[in-house]
Parts: C-alpha cells; sequence; structure tokens
C-alpha cells in the first residue's frame, strides 16, 4: 500500500544539567568546585533508505524523540551525550516544516541524511565559575531542550519512465508484463488507485524502473479524480510516456487532453522527452495503426512490440544521460 503523505512530530533531546559539586577528600577539606558538565542531547536526522518506497510506517508511529543527555558529576565527570536518531524514508521525500510550509529538504539519494532537529546543549558545571574573587561558586547552568517542530512527509516516486492515461488504457497491464511488479487489473475504469514500481529489463546489465499511475480524468490538474494526488508523482519522471486506448476513436484529441493536464500541473512537465503508444493492439485491425503517428504500437497480452517499446525507452534514457 502507498502512502505518500505523513505528519509526525518529532524531539531531539535535551541537554543535561551541569552539576554543583566541590571535590571532598580527607586530607582536602576545603577542594574547590569540581561539577562536570551536561551531556549534550541527541539529534533528530532523516535518511534516505532506498529499499523504502511508501510512508506507510508512519501511520501507526508519529512521534519521534532523541536521547536526552545525562546530568555531570561531580570529580569533573562529563554526563554522556544522548544518542541520535535516525528516521528512514523512502528516496523522494519532502520534509516541510507543518507550520510554515517551508521545505526543509528533498531527499533523493541512497543514504542522503537532513538534520532536521537539533539537540540540547549540555549545561556547564560549577567548576566554570570559579574565579580569583569566588572560589567556591554555587553556580550551574541547566541543560538546555532540544528543538522540537511538527513536519510534514511527501512522497514524490522516483522512476525514470511514467505512465500516463486515461483509465482503462492498459498502463497496469503493461507493467506486469515487462516487471515484477503485480498492480491490480481489471476491465474496469480506475482499478489503479495507488502508482506501483517496477524494475524493466532492457537487455543484459540494463534496465530502469517504471511507474503506473492512476489514470486521470480530464480536470485532473484542478484536482478532479485523483487529480494532485498523484500527478505530483510524474514530476520526478525522466519520460513520460502517454498510453492511448486503440479502443478510442479520436487518439490525437486524447493525446491533446492528456498534455493540457499535464501543462496545466506544471509547464515544466511538457518540457521533458514524451513517447506516445498505442496499446491493445490485439483488438485492432492493421488500418487503424496509421490514425495517428505513434512511436510504438503493442498488445500487452501479445506481447507484439512490447520489446520494441522497451528499446525505445532505453534508448531515450541513454540519450538524457549523454545529455546531462
Amino acid at each position: 500500500m502507498l502512502v505518500d503523505q505523513a505528519r509526525i512530530y518529532i524531539k531531539a533531546g535535551d541537554g543535561g544539567s551541569g552539576v554543583l559539586s566541590f571535590r571532598r577528600e580527607k586530607y582536602v577539606p576545603k577542594g574547590g568546585p569540581d561539577g562536570g558538565d551536561g551531556g549534550n542531547g541527541g539529534h533528530v536526522y532523516f535518511k534516505v533508505d532506498a529499499s523504502l518506497n511508501t510512508l506507510l510506517k508512519f501511520r501507526y508511529n508519529q512521534h519521534f524523540k532523541a536521547e536526552a543527555g545525562n546530568h555531570g558529576q561531580g570529580a569533573r565527570k562529563t554526563g554522556k551525550s544522548g544518542a541520535d536518531i535516525y528516521i528512514p524514508v523512502p528516496p523522494g521525500t519532502i520534509i516541510r516544516d507543518a507550520v510554515s510550509k517551508e521545505v526543509l529538504a528533498d531527499l533523493t539519494e541512497e543514504s542522503q541524511t537532513y538534520l532536521a532537529a537539533s539537540g540540547g546543549r549540555g549545561g556547564r558545571g560549577n567548576v566554570h565559575f570559579a574565579t580569583a574573587t569566588n572560589r567556591a561558586p554555587r553556580r550551574f547552568e541547566p541543560g538546555r531542550p532540544g528543538e522540537a517542530r511538527d513536519i510534514t512527509l511527501e512522497l514524490k516516486l522516483l522512476a525514470d519512465v511514467g505512465l500516463v492515461g486515461f483509465p482503462n488504457a492498459g498502463k497496469s497491464t503493461l507493467l506486469a508484463r515487462v516487471s515484477n511488479a503485480r498492480p491490480k487489473i481489471a476491465d474496469y475504469p480506475f482499478t489503479t488507485l495507488e502508482p506501483h514500481l517496477g524494475i524493466v529489463s532492457a537487455g543484459e546489465y540494463r534496465s530502469f524502473i517504471m511507474a503506473d499511475l492512476p489514470g486521470l480524468i480530464e480536470g485532473a490538474s484542478e484536482g478532479k479524480g485523483l487529480g494532485h494526488r498523484f500527478l505530483k508523482h510524474i514530476e520526478r519522471t525522466k519520460i513520460i510516456l502517454i498510453l492511448v486506448d486503440s479502443m478510442e476513436s479520436e487518439p490525437g484529441k486524447v493525446i491533446e487532453a492528456l498534455e493540457i493536464e499535464l501543462g496545466q500541473f506544471n509547464p515544466e512537465m511538457l518540457k521533458r522527452p514524451r513517447l506516445t503508444a498505442l496499446s491493445k493492439s490485439d483488438l485492432i485491425t492493421s488500418e487503424k495503426e496509421g490514425i495517428y503517428p505513434f512511436d510504438c504500437v503493442f498488445s500487452s497480452v501479445t506481447g507484439k512490440g512490447v520489446d520494441t517499446l522497451i528499446y525505445k525507452l532505453w534508448s531515450v534514457l541513454e540519450e538524457i544521460k549523454d545529455d546531462s
């Protein structure tokens, strides 16, 4: 189950307090101050874990707190610092301040980390406050509190190819055909209610990630249907593959309508490479293939044209790599 939004509370550890202490030994009746410092509180980090592809766990665990620092001790002993915590998130996670809505970090790379809340500094013990005129200071500092904040997490999937089309265009069937992904497939609209990722093999030592996104409808860029909730996932794809059902009577208008929705949601999406493909070719006559200049015509059922489609997608990905 893909969960792509979450709100959580994080709290860094408080610093330990410094201590009020004086040296007391048998033959040193008036020893000086020896109060140690408190330990620092632990920090809260977010860290990318490439094995994750959902924010589901944050539905059940919404509070994260780092360890507090220990208080100082006599004999100038500093308290132990609190342990940091690392919160694993999937690649493509955007971290925002829940109150100001400010984007704090956009985590896309494996093992990338972001310090989201700093631990409090430990307070100083009374040993630091001795002076020539005050040899027995009774002053010490409490530890400072760790940062606390409400955070919103937003996941935008990272994929090389994003499948775009109206409901029932054959996106899920294609993904199931070319990868190990198993999206729900049925002969009715809106079968796909959440994005799915699959790894597509393009030959020996060659592969790319394909994302099957829920079908769009006209007005999706305004939030209709599944609208904004899933259009955002296309923003990170390198290539947009527009699928058109072979049963559509005017495929050109279908493509135009889909491109309008993409452009209205984010004009930058129309600047990236796009391929068009006619799906379900097993249901049409050869004459109908020429009604629109598609980049590829294929059938996920028979497999005809699928290898050609994969090769074209891989070729475009290689061109993008060479240009970057």
